[in-house]
């Protein structure tokens, strides 16, 4: 009985297959009759949402890969080896849906595999498309040993093993790469986007703050992996990893605030505006807020209220996102942009299929430390 109720789909399964049901045709009517169709993107607006919250987020959310790897192989910390293969496995996904909304978005899809042959070393988005490619493909290597492993190939699973610190360098230097690009790539829009946003180290910004995020979705990954799976992941872990987040999120809190003192729009920052009141709730959700919760013992050794604290984090890094890509140039732009509605089921539907994939994997792999083989299987 207790094995009928398991195979059973919960709501949630089948909302999320319900949504993969109505946004293929959609994707499928997108590729046929251009993007006209389904979207509201225009001249004034090429970059839409699913630039914003399925390319530009989700490559930072993949920040948990690298993050973690780092924490665990270069820095040491071995304690955290339990939440590596979680990260890996997360970030693989959110790379992939990444890729895989890029091939939507973008007008002649068929057309993405040029900057493989068609070299521009002097445009940012070419080092972006590099980057992805790349550690896209770091995270297969990095991932390969539970596919081996699952597989029983000891031989390659070995191999894998004794190249992992090798690995782990060149994803955490292209990593580092990346997140800082994305943000330069913003450096080019000097006088439309707006002040609160736009700034020379935008880079920085970008690259710290898809460290904190990459923490904070490790875990929330762990929580929902524990609440699903039973994970078995201790609570003791993600305390301590959150210790480390505070830290790191609270001089990401204070270089943003010094960077607006210094070049004089901090005044903007706290005033009653459209812009003003956006910054102030990316900040207040992924910053402030966040940063008062994790200061106290009690909430950081408590799981559902870490959950809280770092799903504040996650939702605070989106709005950034989404006021860096498209809300801090509407001024500019003379217009708003708001998606239309097959526009967010086609960005729903690249989410739900990876939430799914990410359930699939847990399924079929060993990715969790006491999850045994048959359990896997």
């Amino acid at each position: 009985m207790k094995g009928a109720e398991r195979k059973r789909l919960r709501p949630w399964q089948w909302t999320l297959i319900l949504v993969v049901l109505l946004g293929i045709p959609l994707a499928i009517l997108r590729l046929g009759a251009g993007l006209g169709a389904v979207t509201n993107l225009s001249d004034l607006y090429p970059w839409g949402l699913w630039k914003a919250f399925n390319v530009v987020a989700a490559i930072g959310l993949g920040g948990a890969g690298f993050t973690t790897m780092a924490i665990v192989h270069i820095l040491g910390l071995r304690e955290y080896r339990p939440l590596a293969r979680l990260a890996v496995l997360g970030a693989f996904l959110a790379y992939a849906s990444a890729a895989v909304s890029l091939a939507i978005d973008i007008g002649r899809p068929w057309a993405i595999w040029h900057p493989i042959v068609m070299w521009n070393p002097h445009s940012v988005l070419f080092e972006v498309a590099w980057c992805l490619m790349l550690y896209t493909g770091v995270l297969v290597l990095e991932g390969s040993g539970m596919v081996f492993e699952r597989m029983g190939w000891t031989r390659a699973q070995k191999i894998q093993h004794a190249f992992t610190i090798p690995i782990v360098i060149a994803g955490v230097v292209l990593s580092t790469l990346h997140q800082s690009s994305l943000g330069a790539l913003f450096l080019i829009l000097p006088g439309k986007l707006h002040a609160l946003w736009y700034s020379p180290a935008l880079p920085l910004h970008f690259f710290l703050s898809a460290v904190t995020v990459g923490m904070a979705a490790v875990i929330v990954l762990s929580r929902l992996a524990n609440r699903e799976f039973r994970a078995g992941i201790q609570p003791s872990i993600l305390a301590e990893l959150a210790r480390i987040l505070l830290c790191v999120l609270a001089v990401q809190g204070q270089i943003r605030l010094l960077d607006l003192v210094q070049r004089g729009v901090h005044g903007q920052a706290f005033g009653f505006g459209y812009e003003a009141i956006l910054f102030q709730t990316e900040f207040l959700v992924g910053v402030v807020g966040p940063v008062f919760l994790l200061a106290f013992p009690a909430v950081r050794e408590t799981e559902r209220s870490l959950f809280r604290a770092c799903l504040l984090v996650i939702l605070g890094f989106v709005a950034n996102r989404l006021n860096v890509t498209i809300t801090g140039i509407e001024a500019a732009q003379g217009g708003r942009y708001l998606p239309a509605l097959p526009e967010i089921l086609i960005s729903v539907l690249v989410v739900a299929t990876a939430v799914l994939a990410f359930r699939a994997g847990v399924r079929l792999l060993k990715v969790f430390p006491s999850q045994s083989p048959a359990e896997a299987a």
